[in-house]
């Protein structure tokens, strides 16, 4: 009998999965949001679950209704013969996603749909199945959307992605489904079937070089999961002989596909710089039994070659390397990313390369230019697969972010000498747009002493620019173009710019800095250069003041500069908080606030913190922050720095404090992490933690510049939240109001 089915997938692998479900024999096949629809008969649904590389989930839908309130689902979800699925004396649980003005949370839906269907039991049988939340006989997936309820039988169980052989996994794990389709994206199956190896240079708990082998010797995916894994084994229609015959294939086919490799002398090599993901991944390679093939080893980028116990003359080098969300990091991972791509120039020509990043800059560096590029989501995450095909016509000379020079490598004309009357139209709106914001911020910056502040961000969106003001200098930063502007117009809009910023704020080259995205076309080839040479690039950091903190500034290293301007008001009331306080500040970039919370507050002459602890896991970081304190002879053993990943250090913490900023990037899957972070995933446990460590009167401030965050409220009921993201929002911030949300969270008992 031909059934309808629907396997779910991460965003992004959908039309993988299509190509895939067709090549299995599947019929009806149909794209949708994080899923396809197919239809088959139950061979095919044995096979898809069996040998799907991509799938999440492959559900059996039973039926949709529309739900106006509780009842509604209830008398819905009885009206259903669960008989015909689920024995008597079987187990089940309910996976409910979805809430209404009714139905508020997704436990209560859960709960109702488990009341219809234990009450349909004991009105038809006189006895009722029992829930068991670990290991069910079957899982009943229920999804509320839009007024309607969606009802389906999750018939693979465990979600696909487990294969059954990662017991351990290393830093910033990649999902096995994710693994292979970044594979698929690669043409992995295709360099394989041309006799090339497979080598992957920081290769954490081994996942793609496992998922690439199966691949290469034909072994399905589902071979290794337990029996009672499997969400039909219990299944009322389930047919054991049939899926007998799909796990016998299965086998011959892995026969068949290891002696295949064996005959190419086919292998896999991986290298890692933490011995302890290295074990993780000789762990999960000898528990898939695939260690006479790949091969994992000790060795830090920067020693890694190609292997030269055999000619490899093809194959695909394949990474997912770190990237760092904040810049800082981002600057000390550039050697990383340089020396991959030296590697690659110089060691595996004729090979392809694939990368999966979500920075373009520092995949840049690799200076090699991408074949293709495909958007890619780890979760919540968005990056991007990058392909390469490593022949010297695709080497490039690395770009900089700073630069003097325009998109075409001509220098950029910057002259103090010009006057209004020789601005271009559009150059003089802007340098109208400028005198207007100055004056309507000079009574403000008087009155608070301000002298560092943001003067336009993109006002115009045509010349797309955040203009910032350094005490007497400037801080041009361009937005990048979208790809649908010409270049040459992209240029002469910056240059338009340039020049009103120069008659507006009458500054010279000596103090303008400007930081400008450019575009790589064909060959071009740029070499770094500083506006003002004759500094070169050991000039010192700039020294601002903001109340009573003296914070050092760098204009010219980095596209931050070492102080979050849209951050001056949370820096000011923490300030006031912090007085006779102990003040924990996580993920402290240059620890400005915690200078702020130690000097106290000028205005209420309010002291500082007696003690404070301040967090980062980038040395640049801290290094600055020791500086920032000497500025401002700040005792630096009553006041710690700590270099440590801050999800580490919170675990292992066991002081208490009375005044904790939590301001962490949005997201970070550094290689010095334990784990990635993504901040609209993680937030809660976070902030719980956190919590854990407040003294009973304190206060968290919780801050992160996601402009899609959305605070996880039920998470957070045990908590009293309040929103100040108004309040901390300047005047100088207020035309750009998602540059940062703002929470302060105390216990309720307050």
């Amino acid at each position: 009998m031909v059934t309808q089915y629907f396997a779910a997938c991460p965003k992004g692998l959908e039309n993988l999965l299509f190509n895939e479900l067709k090549a299995l024999g599947a019929d009806d096949v149909r794209e949708t949001v994080a899923g396809v629809y197919f239809s088959g008969d139950t061979s095919l649904l044995y096979k898809a679950c069996m040998w799907s590389r991509l799938a999440n989930k492959i559900l059996l839908p039973l039926t949709a209704f529309s739900v106006s309130d509780e009842q509604a689902l209830y008398q819905g979800i009885y009206s259903l013969a669960w008989e015909e699925h689920l024995d008597i004396d079987g187990t089940f649980k309910v996976d409910f996603l979805g809430t209404n003005q009714s139905i508020r949370n997704t436990q209560f839906g859960a709960v109702r749909v488990k009341d219809a269907i234990v009450d349909r039991f004991q009105k038809q049988r006189g006895a009722r199945p029992s829930i068991d939340k670990k290991q069910p006989d079957l899982i009943i997936n229920v999804r509320l959307s839009k007024g309607k309820v969606h009802v389906s039988l999750d018939l693979s169980g465990q979600s696909l992605h487990r294969r059954g052989y990662r017991q351990r996994q290393g830093e910033a794990p990649l999902k096995e489904n994710l693994a292979c389709a970044v594979l698929l994206r690669a043409q992995w199956p295709m360099i394989t079937e041309q006799g090339g190896f497979l080598i992957d240079p920081m290769c954490g708990s081994g996942t793609l070089l496992i998922e690439g082998f199966m691949m290469a010797a034909d072994i399905a995916p589902g071979l290794m999961r337990s029996y009672q894994s499997w969400g039909f084994t219990q299944w009322q229609q389930f047919d054991k002989n049939l899926w007998d015959d799909v796990i016998t294939e299965a086998k011959l086919r892995k026969q068949v596909g290891i002696k295949k490799c064996i005959e190419n002398g086919f292998e896999c090599r991986g290298y890692d710089r933490d011995w302890r993901v290295v074990n993780a991944a000789e762990s999960n390679i000898e528990r898939a039994g695939f260690e006479e093939w790949i091969r994992v080893s000790c060795k830090p980028i920067e020693e890694f070659i190609k292997p030269t116990h055999k000619p490899m003359s093809t194959g695909l080098l394949i990474a997912n390397p770190p990237y760092g969300e904040r810049l800082g990091e981002e600057k000390e991972l550039e050697p990383v990313y340089q020396q991959l791509g030296k590697v690659l120039r110089e060691d595996f020509i004729g090979w392809q390369a694939c990368i999966i990043t979500s920075n373009q800059n520092l995949a840049k560096k690799m200076a090699i230019r991408a074949q293709k590029k495909y958007k890619f989501w780890n979760g919540t995450i968005p990056a991007e697969v990058l392909t390469f095909s490593i022949q010297p016509e695709n080497f490039f000379k690395e770009i900089e972010n700073i630069s003097s020079t325009n998109s075409s490598g001509k220098p950029l004309n910057i002259s103090s000498k010009i006057t209004f009357d020789d601005l271009s139209e559009g150059s003089k709106m802007v340098c109208n747009r400028l005198k207007k914001n100055k004056k309507q911020l000079s009574k403000w910056l008087k009155k608070e002493s301000i002298e560092c502040y943001r003067l336009y961000d993109a006002d115009m969106p045509e010349y797309a620019a955040a203009i910032d003001i350094y005490a007497n200098n400037v801080h041009v930063q361009e937005y990048a173009a979208p790809n649908s502007v010409d270049e040459n117009k992209a240029t002469q809009r910056f240059q338009d710019l340039l020049d009103a910023v120069t008659v507006a704020l009458d500054v010279d080259s000596d103090h303008l800095f400007i930081k400008q995205r450019r575009r790589n076309k064909g060959k071009q080839q740029y070499e770094k250069e500083k506006f003002n040479n004759s500094y070169g690039d050991a000039r010192a950091p700039i020294a601002v003041a903001e109340g009573k903190a003296s914070l050092l500034v760098d204009l010219w290293s980095y596209l931050d500069t070492g102080l979050f301007l849209d951050h001056r008001p949370v820096r000011k009331m923490i300030a006031s908080m912090a007085a006779g306080k102990q003040f924990l500040n996580l993920f402290c970039y240059t620890a400005t606030a915690t200078v702020h919370a130690v000097l106290g507050d000028e205005q209420s002459g309010k002291s500082g913190a007696t003690s404070s602890i301040s967090v980062d896991m980038s040395k640049t970081y801290i290094d600055w922050a020791r500086e920032n304190y000497k500025a401002n002879n700040i005792n630096l053993e009553r006041h710690q720095l700590i270099q440590q990943d801050c999800l580490r250090w919170l675990q292992s913490c066991r002081q208490g404090f009375d005044v904790i900023l939590l301001d962490p990037p949005s997201f970070s899957n550094s290689k010095r992490m334990e784990d990635v972070l993504d901040i609209q995933r993680d937030h809660a446990g976070l902030i719980k933690r956190c919590m854990e460590l407040l003294n009973p009167e304190g206060t968290l401030i919780f801050s992160n510049n996601l402009r899609s965050f959305t605070l996880d409220e039920m998470a957070l009921t045990n908590y009293a939240v309040k929103n100040i993201t108004e309040k901390t929002l300047d005047p100088d911030f207020q035309r750009n109001r998602k540059i940062h949300h703002c929470w302060l969270i105390k216990n309720t008992n307050q």
